[in-house]
């Protein structure tokens, strides 16, 4: 189990709200999950539970590439996260429905990625 020290955050954020409410001395974990075309979404665990990085609308932020995240979050002083991803080809080759892998397993069979921006 991956320890969850920090303090609880809004179900879904901003980065600007991500920025007025990260703690820097508790950081939470960073989950990236990888969808089909090439899509990433943010999830930020915490002793809340978990929490979506969405855009100014509120709808869920997608990144086109795991860069764009590493510059949306390098500057609030997050490292680290965990690359995890869906696997949708049970569903496309007929397999019965499982229920979805809860955060603590995606998160351990994840693979960590550092956010680190050369420019």
């Amino acid at each position: 189990m991956i320890p969850l020290d920090a303090p609880a955050l809004p179900d879904r954020l901003t980065l600007e709200t991500l920025a007025e409410r990260l703690d820097p001395t508790t950081p939470p974990v960073v989950e990236v999950q990888s969808l089909d075309m090439g899509y990433y979404l943010v999830r930020l665990h915490h002793t809340g539970g978990e929490s979506l990085l969405v855009d100014d609308e509120g709808d869920t932020r997608r990144f086109t590439g795991t860069q764009w995240i590493s510059r949306a979050l390098s500057p609030l002083g997050l490292t680290h996260g965990t690359l995890t991803w869906a696997d949708v080809t049970d569903e496309m080759i007929g397999l019965p429905a499982v229920p979805p892998l809860e955060a603590a397993a995606r998160l351990a069979h994840g693979t960590r990625i550092a956010f680190m921006t050369r420019g």
